[in-house]
């Protein structure tokens, strides 16, 4: 098992892209194969290398490092190799249309109701004196191209009914397809994964191999991502680290999501790359859109924290969450960089809302009896009920006003376990006492 991810250094990674890493190297991962990261960067103008560092970073820290990694730019010389003996095989032929006259053929042909499919008008397409020309890929139009996708199922083209593709422009440079078969096939990509909207790509990469003598990969075409208003918004679909990190979400949370959405399986929080490639199976993937909402990464981002030790991000708290402290917090985070708020909760000042007046008096007979008790596991429990039997409040009258006073909040963890936690001078001041 062999397979790659291969993103063109031109921008940052986003939602789409990250996805379709994922699902290869989860496939590698559960069959303890390899996965590898192929940098297609033979478009010079738009491929940078900040990019490249940048893609390389991003999949560092997603935990989707590659066993290995290689750019097109370096193999320039090999894909010369190959298309020169394609060139002697008759599959490959110069064109020396321009831009304008194939966009006026393209057009003829819509007027008259037909595909606007290259028609190979080779005793037309004469060279030109002083024109450099670009170059086809010459489909082999005697039987139908076929595959058993691993998504999609049973697929068939027919050549015939497919332009020849350019592989390579008058200017020397490469297209995608032809160096994305010499990769594959020099590298032994055993599976390929990637959006659907690849299918027709696939139908002629397979004449490619079959044409440079090399064996097929299993291909799997993804359904395509989209918003819960339908198609993915060019915004949203730009989104990937930064905007989890704006959001302050785990990147096991996205991940989490980005490998289930699409399936049959339910989305769950996954601790790490291996739980996920567990349960990763092609076969569960359906043809309907995957939805992407930022809101269910959220929920899935609070279940993570929810069951994550303290171990795992330690190194991630403030200093005043400790073990014990974590623990009581855990159940009640969206984001871990809510800890901020609840240390000051627990050693540092805070702003509790003003008590009435009534509120005030019960406040202050609360620190008188909170002052005479031990600060244990049990401080919580005898506080409510000697006020209780003191004031006779009950239900909210009588919890309410203490969290607010102690925490600055309304909501939060169970007052029993937090109370312990909290600095006990700090929490007699809070109450007035």
């Amino acid at each position: 098992m062999k397979t790659r991810f291969a993103p063109s250094p031109t921008g940052r990674l986003h939602v789409g892209n990250i996805r379709t890493a994922l699902h290869n190297c989860l496939l590698a991962r559960k069959a303890g194969g390899q996965f590898l990261l192929r940098l297609d960067d033979t478009d010079v103008e738009r491929s940078r290398p900040e990019f490249a560092d940048a893609i390389r970073h991003d999949l560092d820290r997603l935990g989707l490092t590659p066993d290995a990694s290689f750019c097109q730019s370096d193999r320039i010389v090999r894909y010369a190799e190959v298309f020169d003996a394609l060139q002697r095989a008759g599959r490959v032929y110069a064109c020396y249309e321009t831009p304008e006259e194939l966009e006026l053929r393209r057009k003829v042909l819509l007027g008259r109701g037909l595909p606007p499919i290259y028609e190979r008008p080779e005793g037309e397409n004469a060279p030109v004196e002083g024109v450099a020309p670009h170059w086809r890929f010459r489909l082999d139009h005697a039987a139908p191209i076929e595959w058993e996708d691993a998504v999609r199922g049973p697929q068939r083209f027919e050549p015939a009914n497919l332009s020849d593709p350019v592989i390579r422009r008058a200017d020397g440079s490469w297209l995608y397809l032809l160096p994305s078969v010499i990769d594959d096939a020099d590298h032994a990509i055993s599976h390929v994964v990637r959006g659907e909207d690849h299918v027709t790509n696939s139908a002629i990469q397979l004449q490619m191999f079959d044409a440079i003598g090399a064996d097929r990969p299993t291909l799997a075409h993804t359904a395509l991502i989209v918003s819960e208003e339908g198609k993915l918004s060019k915004r949203a679909g730009a989104e990937g680290l930064a905007a989890l990190d704006d959001r302050g979400f785990e990147p096991m949370a996205l991940l989490s999501v980005l490998a289930r959405i699409g399936t049959s399986q339910p989305v769950e929080p996954a601790p790490d790359i291996a739980a996920l490639a567990a349960g990763f199976d092609l076969a569960s993937f359906g043809r309907a859109p995957a939805r992407f909402a930022w809101d269910e990464v959220a929920i899935v981002n609070a279940r993570l924290l929810h069951a994550t030790d303290y171990a795992d991000v330690v190194d991630r708290l403030p200093a005043a969450i400790d073990a014990a402290r974590w623990q009581v917090l855990r159940g009640n985070l969206e984001r871990l960089d809510e800890t901020a708020g609840w240390a000051a909760v627990f050693d540092g000042e805070i702003e509790a809302p003003e008590p009435s007046e009534e509120d005030r008096a019960y406040l202050a007979a609360a620190g008188a009896v909170a002052a005479g008790l031990e600060w244990d596991e049990e401080a919580w429990g005898k506080l409510t009920t000697a006020l209780k039997a003191r004031t006779g409040r009950k239900g909210k009258a009588l919890f309410l006003p203490l969290r607010r006073a102690l925490t600055g909040r309304s909501a939060g963890p169970e007052m029993a376990a937090l109370l312990p936690l909290i600095d006990k001078r700090r929490a007699l001041a809070r109450l007035g006492s």
